[in-house]
């Protein structure tokens, strides 16, 4: 594994923090408690700046305003276009401060500055733009009906929504909940994780350059069990999405349903397959099997962290897979020849390492990695084991992390049947050059995604979510509109029509 030992990761110019309070109702205000906790620059370990602390007082404050939003404001009565317009006029704000934002999703998150900069940023100002062009285009349908009625359909706003939104992706899973739920005409609180607040603030700050209403969207930054628990279990909201663990998932399921039975879509946990087939080419699939554990760290819910490889050309993958692994460079993320940067916190750290000392009691191979980078801030080295069984921890238990279990496997049925044994269902890749292995094998995996002879083909025309325990409800494309949208049917008979 490479390292790139000329940029020392404390060394680099932390970006000016703007925005550390809470914002509700269109200001920026302390939380009540006067309570504040620090965020940490991963690089690190230390403190970048103290956030306010939000808590069941402070979110009852944004629900009220939002609520009144919903209830009497302008938002969801605007027309469609109107909403898209202003929408518009936020994506073009994002774009202008990229620069500033990736580097705050950077020491907040450890992300790749480089990727932030041309991938995250301009990724969640076409997000935007996206769902803006869908704001006048959400329509019902007219209903054939019997016995002299004729009706029709209204795809509404369901109300109040509230976002509690993950660290690894800071900014692309702000604009993945708040851009549909904008175009409908909801409004709306919104939690970052706590390990990752910085970017949140600014978004908001930048909705209300953009003349999105006082109190459409609030930001309460805080801690899940307090600030978290009280959005998931507030009376008043009609809607909560939460992508996040599965373990959370059910605590947010829970409150719920013991609150006002509000809807509920959870995108959480994933132990997504990558299967090989022997008529791949061995570098292709290393390259996507690599890349599909490294990327953001392993840091994301569908990292293909159980690699399947066919036992024909196992040993060539393994070998290629080898060297790869050797050329990923790990390091300060500001550098832009620097592939991986630091895991989020100190907690996220410690559970890896903690699985793979799991690899490695368990008996699998320790092929390369397996410790951490540096003696500074939250690194840890691309790690890949083979010999790798279906029952060990490392091959079951989501990571989250640069760790791979490789595995080998003689026939399609019993890479399906492997591929298929988890409680997760997110996505899966497959390798092949084969277009009936292609097709059989996709349509037997059960997982939300299937990505064939590419990995991480996220687009935003393709609607993603998972089977099981990996969740339920659909980001990205047009079916994310309908999360945020009830459907009210509307009858009434025809004239002369024994009805009347």
């Amino acid at each position: 594994m490479a390292s790139n030992g000329s940029v020392n990761p404390s060394s680099m110019k932390i970006p000016e923090i703007k925005f550390t309070k809470l914002f509700i109702n269109g200001q920026f205000v302390d939380a009540i408690s006067g309570k504040t906790f620090e965020t940490i620059d991963p690089r690190n370990g230390e403190a970048v700046a103290k956030v306010a602390e939000g808590d069941k007082e402070d979110v009852d404050l944004a629900v009220k305003a939002a609520r009144q939003a919903f209830d009497h404001g302008p938002w969801p009565r605007m027309s469609g276009h109107a909403r898209g317009r202003i929408m518009l006029k936020l994506a073009e704000l994002v774009e202008q401060h990229a620069e500033e934002l990736a580097a705050l999703d950077t020491i907040d998150g450890g992300k790749l500055y480089s990727w932030g900069k041309t991938l995250d940023i301009p990724g969640a100002a076409s997000n935007i733009r996206y769902y803006a062009g869908a704001a006048d285009k959400i329509h019902g349908d007219t209903l054939k009906m019997s016995r002299d009625l004729q009706g029709y359909t209204l795809l509404e706003p369901v109300g109040v929504v509230g976002h509690i939104i993950p660290w690894n992706f800071p900014t692309n899973m702000f604009f993945m909940k708040v851009a549909p739920s904008l175009a409908v005409g909801c409004t709306m609180v919104v939690k970052p994780a706590e390990q990752t607040p910085l970017s949140a603030l600014f978004y908001a700050h930048l909705s209300k350059l953009a003349g999105i209403p006082d109190g459409v969207i609030n930001v309460i930054t805080g801690f899940g069990p307090t600030a978290g628990a009280a959005i998931a279990s507030h009376m008043d909201i009609d809607k909560l999405s939460f992508t996040g663990s599965t373990e959370v998932g059910r605590l947010v399921m829970q409150a719920a349903a013991t609150s006002n039975l509000k809807q509920v879509s959870l995108e959480l946990g994933g132990k997504s397959p990558v299967l090989i087939f022997d008529d791949a080419d061995v570098d292709v699939a290393a390259d996507l099997a690599l890349r599909g554990i490294v990327y953001n760290k392993g840091e994301i819910c569908v990292a293909g962290s159980r690699v399947f490889v066919q036992e024909g050309i196992h040993d060539a993958v393994v070998k290629k897979l080898a060297e790869k692994a050797k050329n990923w460079v790990v390091g300060d993320p500001f550098d832009p020849t620097v592939n991986q940067g630091p895991q989020v916190d100190k907690k996220q750290f410690d559970k890896i390492l903690s699985y793979i000392e799991h690899g490695k009691r368990e008996g699998a191979n320790l092929l390369c990695g397996g410790n951490r980078h540096g003696e500074k801030g939250y690194f840890i080295q691309p790690t890949i084991f083979t010999e790798v069984e279906d029952h060990m921890l490392i091959a079951r238990e989501e990571i989250f992390g640069p760790v791979m279990s490789l595995m080998k496997f003689k026939t399609i049925e019993e890479a399906i049947a492997r591929a298929n044994d988890t409680q997760y269902g997110l996505a899966a890749g497959i390798v092949t050059k084969n277009i009936d292995i292609a097709n059989t094998v996709s349509r037997s995996i059960r997982a939300g995604v299937i990505w064939i002879n590419c990995y991480f083909a996220f687009d935003l025309d393709c609607p993603y979510g998972g089977y099981k325990m990996s969740g339920f409800g659909r980001d990205l494309g047009m079916q994310a509109l309908y999360k945020y949208t009830h459907v009210k049917a509307v009858v009434t008979p025809i004239y002369n029509s024994p009805w009347l």
